[in-house]
């Protein structure tokens, strides 16, 4: 399949507006982000699994079970979670007073939320950005949009791609938040993804739930998953390709065009993961199962002493053989052969004499690959990490100030 990178982001299919503005919940950054669908679109959405979901992943929840939606409202600086029937109310009232500007119904507006936990969302401040950022909406605002959704992020997350489906030219863009607390269990903090495909609502929640789980829930930086992890995906089908109604090799284009939009987003979070000084690449070749590898992967990823080793350039595998063997994977210790880089330092479940001066030059790198080889199957997985450094315990330890 021949992609093509395309400029735009959120904003590079047919038919989509963005805006992004300070509304006021933040002291002098952008806060507020609106995009926009100009026909109606099929709509899917993929939601945290903590149990403190926020309001915002409720009200949207609601919203997307009738599989379509014309407008995604998000607010930064205030997480509104952990706020009760208030909570609610606010997030409501979010997704109405948006409708009420566009001429939409409130069932057609997404809601989300990203910030500190436990405050309640100034309501007033909100609902005159609200008013503001609709006659804000362009098809420039993309950018504006993915600034807005940022907290203790660096860097926006911006992506898009275009593939030909049925004779048409068909583009996916998406834009993401996530920085720190991420360790997803459906997502990422924040994303997401706008298309122009045709394609049934079923179909685009199936491609969405299948790409999210090969992408973003494959990602983590501190082991947290979120109250307000949320991914959503809009497809108004303006490309006017012949509608996907089945599992066809139109769908399955669909599908990898999407996954790559979502793969490139994932990886933007990890690189910009909070105090992370090194991008970590595990990959599992040879197990059982998808779940084996990716329990290993992650196991792997989220081992604090892992994290640690890599953050002081330190070659050693012995925490990751330990990290492995904790799981509840069922592997023969004995197969098992290790890299760092392309330099192996276990075989057969047995550490290696090594070059530890090639160790330290591999080790010395921003990005770092760590292959394992279990030797048992043709399932091969691969996740995405950071190191643990001293910046990452200074952000968190003065994150609501």
């Amino acid at each position: 399949m021949k992609f093509h990178k395309v400029d735009g982001g959120i904003t590079a299919a047919q038919g989509f507006k963005a805006a992004g503005i300070h509304c006021g919940i933040k002291k002098n950054k952008k806060d507020l982000a609106l995009i926009y669908s100009e026909l109606p679109a099929h709509a899917a959405g993929v939601y945290t699994k903590n149990r403190f979901a926020a309001a915002p992943v409720i009200v949207s929840r609601e919203h997307l079970a009738s599989g379509g939606a014309r407008a995604i409202i998000i607010n930064s600086g205030n997480a509104n979670a952990c706020t009760g029937q208030q909570g609610l109310e606010d997030a409501r009232m979010m997704a109405e007073i948006t409708a009420k500007h566009l001429g939409l119904s409130a069932a057609e507006v997404v809601v989300a939320s990203t910030g500190v936990i436990g405050e309640y969302l100034p309501m007033e401040t909100v609902s005159a950005g609200i008013e503001q950022i609709v006659g804000s909406l362009s098809k420039q605002g993309g950018a504006d949009a993915a600034e807005a959704i940022m907290t203790t992020d660096l860097a926006e997350k911006v992506t898009a791609y275009s593939l030909e489906i049925g004779g048409m030219k068909v583009t996916v863009g998406g834009i993401a938040k996530g920085s720190g607390m991420i360790h997803p269990n459906m997502a990422t903090m924040l994303g997401f993804i706008t298309t122009d495909c045709a394609i049934a609502p079923g179909l685009l929640h199936k491609a969405l739930l299948y790409t999210v789980d090969r992408s973003y829930n494959l990602i983590t930086v501190d082991g947290d998953t979120s109250t307000n992890d949320m991914v959503v995906a809009l497809a108004n089908g303006m490309a006017e390709n012949p509608l996907i109604t089945s599992e066809n090799d139109d769908y399955h284009r669909f599908l990898a065009v999407l996954q790559r939009v979502n793969t490139e987003l994932s990886q933007k979070i990890v690189r910009d993961g909070e105090g992370a000084t090194k991008f970590l690449e595990v990959t599992i070749n040879h197990a059982a199962s998808f779940v084996d590898a990716k329990k290993l992967a992650m196991g792997i990823l989220n081992s604090s002493l892992v994290k640690t080793a890599f953050f002081g350039e330190d070659a050693n595998w012995g925490r990751i053989v330990s990290a492995m063997g904790q799981s509840d994977v069922d592997f023969r210790p004995e197969l098992v052969n290790i890299w760092l880089g392309d330099l192996q330092v276990t075989k057969d479940g047995q550490g290696l004499r090594f070059d530890e001066g090639r160790a330290k030059e591999i080790l010395q790198k921003k990005d770092i690959k760590i292959t394992v080889d279990l030797g048992m199957g043709g399932e091969t997985v691969t996740a995405w990490g950071t190191d643990l450094s001293y910046d990452y315990v200074t952000i968190n330890a003065s994150y609501r100030s």
